[in-house]
Order: C-alpha cells, then sequence, then structure tokens
C-alpha cells in the first residue's frame, strides 16, 4: 500500500466526504450536514485518511464536556481490511485525548462485526444496547464505551 496521511480535515475534503458517506452508509448524512460539522461546528472533529491524494476514509468526533462522542468512521470500499479505519481512529483519539476527551462513545449496528471487532480492539467495550435504532431497518444499535 502506499503511504497513508491522515490529516485534518478540511473544507476542501467535505465532497469526497460526502461520496464515501453515501457508499458506506444507508442513511447518509447530507452534504450540508457533513459541511457544517467540518467547517462550522467548533465541537466537531474531523479526520480524513488519504492515500496518493485520494480521501479514503474519515472519522468524525464531538467533544461535548470531556467526553468524545464518534460520529462515524468510514473506510471507501476499496480501501477496506487495510487497516485504515484503526489507524485513524488511533489518531483521532491521541489528538482529542489531548484536547481533554477523557471517554468516548458510539453506536454501531449489532450486526456489524469487522467494526465491533475494530472497536473492541481499541479498548472499546459494549455498554447497552438502543433498540431500533436504525431506521432503514429497525436494527438495534450496541453503544460502546472507551475510557
Amino acid at each position: 500500500m502506499s503511504d497513508l496521511i491522515i490529516r485534518k480535515a478540511e473544507e476542501k475534503d467535505v465532497s469526497a466526504i460526502e461520496k464515501i458517506e453515501k457508499q458506506c452508509f444507508s442513511i447518509p448524512w447530507s452534504y450540508e450536514s457533513l459541511y457544517k460539522d467540518v467547517v462550522e461546528n467548533g465541537l466537531a472533529f474531523y479526520v480524513i485518511a488519504e492515500i496518493e491524494g485520494q480521501v479514503c476514509g474519515y472519522v468524525g468526533v464531538w467533544k461535548i464536556l470531556d467526553e468524545g462522542h464518534i460520529t462515524n468512521v468510514a473506510v471507501a470500499p476499496e480501501f477496506r481490511r487495510k487497516h485504515i479505519g484503526r489507524a485513524m481512529l488511533e489518531t483521532l483519539i491521541e489528538v482529542t485525548a489531548q484536547a481533554g476527551i477523557e471517554r468516548y462513545t458510539l453506536e454501531v449496528r449489532e450486526s456489524n462485526q469487522p467494526a465491533i471487532s475494530l472497536y473492541e480492539g481499541l479498548g472499546f467495550s459494549v455498554e447497552g444496547v438502543r433498540p431500533g435504532y436504525y431506521e432503514d431497518n429497525g436494527e438495534n444499535a450496541l453503544i460502546m464505551w472507551r475510557g
């Protein structure tokens, strides 16, 4: 694999983030929502992964007091199984911990075993369930925490 670069997301990345969002999620966030989060929301922080100038993944977090609520973790399908998601999350946690985040939480579909395994490998554990959380099929979300 070519050199992987992980950096803070910028305004110029929003279109690429939207493309990945549409590839990865059945109910994707709109361009406008992503733009506001990446560019305007002072409590949000996003990192992107790129290879040879192509954005291949992103992760976002909202800082709420000393907690980080991870909004989305996405890697374009053609770049999966290359440890990009893990690298982005490790970078996100390292950078935001320096900004005072002590604990992290996220929701994940209970059927998404690859993501659950990734999160468990980073120290997250299941702490609860949100029944019928996902609007597209009524699937439950597992609530995971780290820290």
